[in-house]
């Protein structure tokens, strides 16, 4: 009796210790800091401090940002803040891929420039690395909380590092060019580079009060996030607002639009609307959706008629995006030029061996290797044969024949063009590249190294995104690598560690890639001869 008084009694008193280890901590006088607009209350999870929606700038539809009002009292910041309008809204989706990426929509606003921080402590006096997320999308789409990936919470417990992310002006709200039309439209054609830039000067001048140190800033994104931080590091206002650069699937636009056709579009925005040069102020008013299907309309026309005049239409056709204006974006962001403005910038850059391929190839999801084999016949022809060397040269460890079929050649040879350019600068800063190759299990494997599957990696996000990676062990152990690596590059512009093998800067004549799997091994470029017969193909 008295034993099992004894247990009975040790159990409560290490349920009582276990419950005193509390998972949230919320209230009136909780995590509560300053910022130059007014102070903010967040909530601590897991010992890390958190705040959502905090706005970092304001601004009229078409025009520059500005500081954000300031507030009495104490402004709570617990959940994220407002999305940017989409052109298009989701009102279905499908299912299994939706089951894969696990979207969060949010909720839609114009005022929409909110930022998240996650912090270990805003009271200890360190002033730690800081991680700043620019989520993808594209220019037109996506938000900081899109994805489960895109938590900050494990990757700034695992690294005693600040991690932040923000939601911008996209689309149309973005990049509509009215500079034509008025002083206060002047910008209008790259609001929003400007509103990442008036981010980062938010950083600058209030993370401190979050345990940060505004002189260790690495931008970091993902696809439409990597093309951001390249356009980043071509934009002169930005220099010195960040120190490290990450750009990860992001190296697939390498050129941008010049402002002759950036003001074809507005032009076209108004004709649509047979509003006249002295009625453009009306376009602040009319309501998003109807902005919304002109401008797309007016897209559409104006790639018509450059098709017409033989001029290039970049990227995967006329879409918003940042361009040449001859002042916040005086260069072409692959230009040398740009690449000097950034040159003692280190940049870590890299892709998933897969990509968009998978999506692709979905119908042959199941076929025979005939099929596949015949379907590369009718794709490259008397080159057939060729390319399957060149396919089984880069990647020699394949075994399915589908695998000649989903290799990347999309956003890879961006990558290593931009990695060979910048290692070639004199005095230039480090550059770090990485292939990200290990394959998700979910559905069969027929995702496989998907464009986004290295985020639940990097975040350190496994269990978050398991519908993406399929969780397990083995995915925890690549991810407690990667974000060690992610964490390093932030702290001292270096991803080695104790977890990885010797990871040697790239050059043109190394080309030492990272490849990232269940085994991590360093290899030099094997993809060269299949990127020249893709080129080729492509004249």
């Amino acid at each position: 009796m008295r034993i099992t008084s004894f247990l009975f009694g040790l159990y409560i008193l290490l349920h009582i210790n276990f419950l005193g280890a509390q998972v949230l901590r919320t209230g009136k006088d909780v995590a509560v800091t300053t910022t130059e607009s007014g102070k903010v209350r967040g909530y601590v999870h897991n010992g890390i401090f958190t705040y959502k929606g905090i706005p970092y700038a304001k601004a009229k539809r078409f025009e520059a940002p500005t500081k954000p009002d300031s507030w009495e009292g104490i402004r709570s910041s617990t959940t994220y803040g407002p999305v940017a309008p989409l052109l298009t809204p989701t009102t279905e989706v499908s299912d299994e891929s939706e089951f894969v990426f696990d979207h969060d929509w949010g909720y839609t606003s114009e005022d929409c420039l909110r930022i998240n921080i996650w912090t270990p402590s805003i009271s200890d006096g360190k002033k730690r690395p800081v991680l700043f997320w620019i989520h993808g999308g594209g220019f037109t789409a996506g938000s900081s909380q899109e994805l489960p990936s895109y938590d900050g919470e494990n990757l700034s417990k695992r690294g005693d590092v600040v991690v932040v992310s923000i939601n911008h002006r996209l689309n149309v709200l973005g990049f509509l060019d009215l500079s034509a039309y008025g002083e206060k439209y002047k910008y209008s054609a790259n609001n929003s580079i400007l509103d990442m830039a008036e981010a980062l000067k938010w950083v600058q001048t209030n993370i401190t009060n979050f345990g940060g140190d505004p002189n260790n800033v690495t931008i970091f994104g993902q696809s439409g996030g990597g093309a951001k931080v390249n356009t980043l590091m071509a934009m002169p206002q930005a220099k010195g607002l960040f120190h490290k650069a990450i750009n990860q699937s992001g190296s697939f636009r390498t050129q941008i639009l010049e402002k002759e056709d950036t003001q074809a579009i507005g032009a076209e925005v108004l004709s649509l609307l047979n509003l006249k040069k002295s009625e453009v102020d009306s376009l602040q008013n009319i309501p998003f959706e109807k902005l919304s299907n002109v401008s797309s309309q007016a897209l559409k026309n104006v790639a018509a008629k450059m098709r017409e005049q033989g001029k290039p239409v970049i990227g995967f056709g006329l879409n918003w995006g940042p361009s040449e204006d001859g002042e916040i974006l005086p260069y072409q962001l692959f230009s040398q030029e740009a690449f000097e403005l950034s040159k003692d910038i280190p940049l870590m850059l890299g892709t998933t061996k897969n990509e968009f391929a998978p999506f692709a190839n979905m119908r042959f999801v199941g076929a025979s290797d005939e099929e596949i084999y015949a379907h590369i016949k009718q794709e490259w022809g008397a080159k057939s044969d060729e390319y399957i060397k060149a396919v089984k040269k880069a990647y020699p460890n394949d075994t399915e024949v589908k695998d000649l079929i989903d290799v990347d050649t999309m956003f890879r040879p961006g990558a290593v063009h931009q990695a060979n350019e910048k290692s070639k600068l004199d005095s230039g800063a480090a550059v770090f590249m990485y292939l990200f190759t290990w394959q998700s299990p979910v559905f069969d494997g027929k995702y496989k190294s998907l464009h986004c599957m290295e985020l639940p990696f990097m975040f350190d996000n496994i269990k978050k995104a398991e519908k993406m990676t399929g969780g397990g062990g083995k995915a925890q152990e690549l991810a407690g690598k990667m974000s060690e690596a992610w964490i390093a590059f932030a702290k001292n512009g270096d991803p080695n560690h104790a977890g990885l093998p010797q990871w040697p800067q790239y050059n043109s004549d190394n080309t030492a890639t990272m490849h990232l799997d269940t085994r991590c091994v360093v290899q030099p470029q094997l993809d060269k001869e299949l990127f020249e017969l893709v080129a080729k193909k492509q004249l």
